[in-house]
This record gives structure tokens, C-alpha cells and sequence, in this order.
């Protein structure tokens, strides 16, 4: 709290303050270390809650109406920021494999900073909010099939036998079809089952005039899916809260459980941010400052041209243009998102953590 006020009075946006928090509490700096276990998990519920209010604010029509823009905008982004990166980590001597790792690490915007950002400055709702919503979600979908293949392709990739899956390139094509096959099942089950039971459920709590019992319902509803959908179906946390979200807009009550569940949201979204900032090593800037500064050229430029010029190229005006390309470039990955072959020995973190909830 007292690091967001002072960056806040600083005329920045707060969560600096809280991703500072992270880092003074963190591991990686001197003085009382906080529970990394904990501070991951509580992060958890926040990202599931501040997707789930997201999606209380769009339905299938506004995902759908962006369509024609998200979906190649965000493939063809993922392509040129792995690109980009698998040429810069080539170039520091990686492997192929750690190499491309590196790149989709890159390629790859944090959801939950982005939809801070947009909230706070009052454009979530409006067509650019929109685009850049619908820009995440397909990268979050694509990152789901990702991480499904590149245990997959680890023989392949040159990364040794022992993180490769046998079978050969006939596995590589079943994972992807079973995972093909679930996120299919789990929207179909959202649409067919979830439009119709949440809003019943909402109008069922409601009717017992218990708000105590209605902002419990909210939040079950939010985190049990959240869960589900990563237990079941192989879907992030984040996807399958926002899938949540939308369902229950088809209610009468969805203003209602927007306002209720935002006191939670706000406060647990904050420890998303301070448990990113616990990840962060500070003698890395001391170590490698060339390879920084290169990871921050490729997030900060690289990504941002090739988000402004795909959007211009669809005859959309500048300011959406503009407004996407600052959106793709607040990239949050976590290295331990990625599957341990990938990481080429000294260059990541010692101390990192295992979070789906990261890599969007």
C-alpha cells in the first residue's frame, strides 16, 4: 500500500509500486523473505477474479465482432516476436530449442496488466478495449497448444531424449488434437451448459435476499470454473474464468455481481503483481545488462511495430492502432511456466515457480 501511494503521487500507475513491493519482499533481496508459496497461490485467485469481472463485461457477439482482427493480429505477433527473440537468443549462443522457448516467452502479453491498464483508463469497454481483449485471448489459446507441444518436440528440438515424448511425430499430432478436442468440448460446455445454469444459479441466490451468499455465489462460480477448466480441460485459469465471466453476463444480475466481486478483484489482483515482482532477481541487470536491454527492445519496439503496422493494414484508424501495439507489448511471462529442458544453463532465475496463470 505505501509503495503504490508514493508511485501514484509520482503520476505512475500504482502497480509499479506493488511489482517494487514484490521485489523488496522477494527472495533474490536482502531482509524478510515472504511465503512465495502462499503469495503464488492468493496471485492465483486474483487472476481468476479479475478475468471473471472481465468477462462480465463481453459477450460472444463483441469477441466474435473482433474477430477478423484478433485472430491474425495475435498470430502473426506471436510469429514475429518469436522470431525476433529465437535470432536474439541464436545470437548468445542458445540452442534452438532454449532459443525458441525464449522466444514464445516473449511473444506473449500479460493479460492481467494489460486489463488493469485499460480499466484504469476507462477504454475497457470501448472497440479498442475490445480488440485488445479479444487480441489476448486468442495468444492465450495459442500458449495453451504451446505448451502442449514442446514436451512433445523436445527430441526434435535438440534438448535430449529424456524430454522427449516417444512415438515421434505421430504424438506430436494426437496431443495436439486431444488438446484441440478439449478447449472444443470446454467451450462447447460453457455455451450449451454454462449460458444456461449460471444465470439461473445468480437468480436462485438472489431470490434469498442474502448479499453475503450472492458475492459467495460470484466468487464460486468465478474460482470453481477457473479450476475446473485448468483440471479438466487443460484450459489457463485465466480463459476459463473470463469463460465464466461471459456465461454469467447473460443474467439480469451481472451488474450486480460485477460490483460485488470488485472490492476482491482489486485486492487480490494486487498480489498477482507483487508475487511477479518476488520473481525478479535484481543482479541480473549487473550481469547481463546488454541482454536486457535486447529482451526490452523486443517487447518495447519489435512488437509494438509489428502490432501498429497489422492493425493499420486492416484500414483501422491510428488510435486503435496505437492502442493495441501498447497493449502487446506489456509481456508478464514466467520463465517457470516453461518446461525445464527449455532453460540453457545460468539463464534464468534459480528460484522460480510453477504458474499457468503467468504465461497470459
Amino acid at each position: 500500500m505505501v509503495l503504490g501511494y508514493v508511485v501514484a503521487r509520482l503520476k505512475m500507475p500504482p502497480l509499479v509500486g506493488y511489482l517494487v513491493a514484490g521485489i523488496v519482499i522477494g527472495p533474490a533481496t536482502p531482509g524478510f523473505v515472504a511465503d512465495v508459496g502462499l503469495a503464488t497461490q492468493l496471485a492465483e485467485i486474483g487472476v481468476m477474479l479479475l478475468m471473471f469481472g472481465v468477462g462480465l463485461h463481453f459477450s460472444l457477439g463483441d469477441l466474435m465482432a473482433v474477430r477478423r482482427i484478433a485472430v491474425p493480429g495475435a498470430i502473426v505477433q506471436i510469429a514475429v516476436a518469436t522470431a525476433l527473440g529465437v535470432a536474439t537468443a541464436h545470437f548468445w549462443g542458445w540452442d534452438f530449442g532454449a532459443a525458441l522457448v525464449f522466444g514464445l516467452a516473449l511473444s506473449v502479453a500479460s493479460t492481467v496488466v494489460l486489463l488493469r491498464a485499460l480499466d484504469d483508463r476507462g477504454v475497457l469497454d470501448s472497440i479498442n478495449g475490445r480488440i485488445a481483449v479479444g487480441w489476448l485471448v486468442v495468444e492465450d489459446l495459442v500458449m495453451v497448444m504451446v505448451l502442449v507441444l514442446l514436451p512433445a518436440i523436445a527430441g526434435l528440438l535438440g534438448s535430449g531424449p529424456a524430454a522427449a515424448v516417444p512415438g515421434g511425430e505421430g504424438d506430436v499430432w494426437t496431443a495436439l488434437g486431444i488438446t484441440l478436442a478439449k478447449v472444443a468440448a470446454f467451450v462447447a460446455l460453457m455455451l450449451v451448459v454454462g449460458r444456461r445454469v449460471f444465470p439461473r444459479l445468480l437468480w436462485l441466490v438472489a431470490r434469498t435476499g442474502s448479499r453475503e451468499l450472492f458475492t459467495l455465489c460470484v466468487v464460486a462460480v468465478a474460482v470453481g470454473v477457473a479450476y475446473g477448466a485448468a483440471a479438466l480441460f487443460g484450459v489457463s485459469f485465466a480463459l476459463g474464468a473470463f469463460f465464466s465471466g461471459m456465461m454469467m453476463r447473460e443474467s439480469e444480475f451481472s451488474h450486480r455481481a460485477a460490483e460485488e466481486s470488485l472490492p476482491l478483484r482489486d485486492a487480490f489482483s494486487v498480489l498477482f503483481f507483487v508475487s511477479v515482482g518476488m520473481l525478479f532477481e535484481p543482479q541480473v541487470l549487473v550481469e547481463a545488462p546488454l541482454k536486457v536491454l535486447a529482451v526490452v527492445a523486443i517487447v518495447m519496439l519489435g512488437k509494438t511495430v509489428a502490432a501498429v503496422a497489422l492493425v493499420l493494414a486492416f484500414r483501422y484508424p491510428l488510435n486503435t492502432a496505437l492502442t493495441v501495439g501498447r497493449a502487446s507489448r506489456r509481456s508478464a511471462s514466467s520463465p517457470s511456466s516453461w518446461p525445464v529442458w527449455a532453460s540453457p544453463s545460468g539463464c534464468c532465475p534459480s528460484r522460480v515457480r510453477a504458474s499457468s496463470s503467468l504465461v497470459p
